[in-house]
């Protein structure tokens, strides 16, 4: 099945000052999310400044022991303090490890809660996107690809959650790391203090421009490895007709053309990242060895102790590697925001059906159908159907046929309300189906399609699907009254049997039986057969026929068909040609060779009942 149609994004237009940007339009996907996990968040926060606290504490152990050392050598320090003896050594050392230890405890805390948040977060959005797909139109389904679809709903999602433990949680502890030991510095020595900060000025002219950069470039990887997933899926879909058409190597070619380009996308999104990690790095040796040369002059100069400058090295030491990080980070956030906004982009997509505001209830539904003046166009310009009336009484059997592309199977989705006529209505008891709510009308029918669809699980799972809370009795009839335990009876798993990926394991004729098996057990009013006895072998055919004859009696039935047999089973016939009903009446008056032949249009005729 195909899905949506994604807008394409080579080429894009310049962001408006009001258009938020990819980062911002991440954080909006995320932010309905944050409110159920406040106290992982906060308890995680609470934890980074605890870490934080450690990691400014950290070197002072270690001033403490060169100062000491120092005086106990004769050194004359400005600044008082204890000299060296064994048990101060023994206190720094323990002060050291405690520090440390607890900077781990403190950082191991952090990164659970966090990754805890950010699964649960991650977890809840990617069902969201689930959901919402699921809500788009037929319209919307018919077009775009599946494969890139799937990919913004695990691959983007995923790379969001990753994202937001391996790099958000560090950003924010370098970020806090950075601006605590940088005030800690201008306590220190507020001239080797401005270096730091010179440092940091540059970082940012630096890297000012490379996230959106990185973003463009994460962009075009993303939708490249989405081209990718979906020639992957086409190709495994349809396996037979490209083993059978020699076609391997076309869609080898087809797949390494686009594994190429998604190669050389992600290689320019991950040299642009590479770029500002190493000029950060020259950045930082810079400031390194100025404030080496700068501190050591004066700390022989007094305005210091060695101490004090091994402190300082070390803080410097410390606030440098967040602006490598942050470098680092850069990169990986870029390529999320990209990716958030893939998904954001199949978010912004309204459905175009939906339930009206004030529905009105669906009590005891009768069964009858009433179609008209509907017209409808899926392209504009060329119409599908043009002014169909057609009536359906309570509890009556209307074949619908005619040759195929004359709108036979549309006037199936305008029941369900898959889609919205262009004109006119779409009537269940006299009531327009748009003023309905969609869970009460699709409750109401019971749908067989051409390819009768199959989940994983086991037969009966799949025939639950028709009324998942039906008791066993009600099940085994529905099994019985299709046919179903004339071939589950012969398996050593019976109904538990498993069935493979989309039904593969089973025969056409089976996978229908087990459809209709699944109307039966919904037991709705009103039945919709569309093409069910189409590619099955006549024995199947037979079978099947049986089953939909038991299954109408007693219900209003829709069946579209193109086989004679099927439609005999009709009280009554309906001829579409070119979007129009062209003819009606009784199966057996019907002009078949006009049904067969796919022969153009004619006047509409009318045949009355006997």
């Amino acid at each position: 099945m195909k899905l949506l149609a994604l807008p394409r994004t080579s080429v894009r237009t310049p962001r408006s000052a009001e258009e938020p940007t990819p980062f911002q339009r991440t954080l909006g996907l995320v932010k309905p999310h944050l409110g159920g996990q406040t106290r992982l968040m906060v308890l995680a926060a609470v934890l980074l400044l605890a870490e934080v606290a450690m990691r400014v504490l950290e070197p002072w152990p270690t001033k403490f022991v060169i100062d000491a050392v120092s005086r106990s050598l004769g050194a004359d320090l400005n600044a008082g303090g204890p000299v060296a003896t064994p048990r101060v050594l023994l206190l720094c050392a323990l002060a050291t490890v405690a520090l440390v230890g607890l900077r781990a405890l403190f950082n191991y805390g952090a990164t659970v809660a966090l990754a805890l948040a950010g699964s649960r977060i991650a977890t809840q959005l990617r069902a969201r996107v689930f959901d919402h797909v699921q809500t788009l139109s037929r319209a919307q389904h018919t077009k775009g690809r599946s494969g890139d679809v799937v990919q913004r709903l695990v691959g983007d999602v995923g790379k969001l959650q990753e994202v937001a433990v391996t790099a958000g949680m560090p950003l924010v502890v370098n970020i806090v790391t950075l601006f605590t030991m940088l005030g800690v510095m201008l306590w220190l020595d507020p001239i080797l203090a401005g270096v730091v900060v010179a440092t940091i000025l540059c970082f940012w002219l630096f890297s000012r421009n490379s996230g959106g950069k990185i973003t463009r470039a994460a962009r075009k990887t993303r939708r490249s490895e989405g081209d990718l997933a979906n020639i992957a899926q086409e190709t495994l879909g349809a396996m037979t007709h490209v083993q059978a058409y020699n076609m391997e190597r076309e869609r080898s070619e087809h797949f390494g053309g686009s594994n190429l380009k998604s190669l050389k996308d992600g290689v320019k999104a991950r040299r642009l990242a590479a770029g500002l990690e190493r000029r950060t790095d020259a950045l930082v040796g810079v400031a390194t060895a100025t404030v080496l040369w700068l501190g050591g002059m004066r700390t022989m100069q007094g305005a210091m102790t060695p101490g004090d400058l091994v402190l300082f090295t070390t803080y410097l030491k410390t606030s440098m590697k967040p602006l490598r990080d942050l470098a680092k980070y850069t990169g990986r956030i870029a390529r999320a925001s990209a990716s958030g906004e893939r998904v954001a982009d199949l978010l912004d997509q309204e459905p175009e059906i939906v339930s009206p505001a004030s529905p009105v209830p669906l009590t005891r539904v009768r069964g009858e159908i009433t179609l008209h003046d509907v017209h409808l166009s899926y392209t504009d310009g060329i119409p599908v159907l043009r002014g169909v009336d057609l009536n359906v009484k309570p509890g009556e059997t209307v074949a619908v046929v005619g040759p195929s592309g004359s709108g036979k199977s549309t006037t199936i989705s305008l029941l369900l309300r898959l889609i919205d006529p262009d004109q006119g209505s779409v009537q269940l008891d006299g009531i327009d189906v748009r003023d309905v709510a969609l869970s009460q009308l699709r409750y109401r029918l019971a749908l067989v399609q051409q390819e009768a669809s199959l989940f994983t699980g086991t037969i009966e799972d799949n025939i639950r699907q028709g009324r998942p809370h039906a008791s066993d009795e009600e099940v085994a009839q529905a099994v019985r009254l299709a046919r179903v335990d004339e071939f589950t009876d012969l398996l050593p798993d019976g109904l538990q049997t498993e069935v493979s990926e989309r039904g593969s394991s089973l025969s056409g004729g089976q996978r229908q039986r087990i459809s209709l098996a699944r109307a039966f057990l919904r037991n709705a009013p009103v039945l919709l057969l569309d093409e069910p006895t189409t590619g099955l072998d006549p024995e199947n055919v037979v079978l099947v026929n049986q089953a939909i004859s038991a299954l109408a009696r007693g219900r209003t039935c829709v069946l579209v068909t193109h086989d004679r047999d099927t439609a005999m089973l009709a009280d009554r016939l309906v001829l579409m040609e070119a979007g129009r009903v062209v003819w009606q009446g009784q199966p057996k008056d019907a002009p078949w060779d006009r049904v067969l032949d796919d022969e153009q249009p004619g006047e509409v005729q009318e045949i009355a009942h006997d």
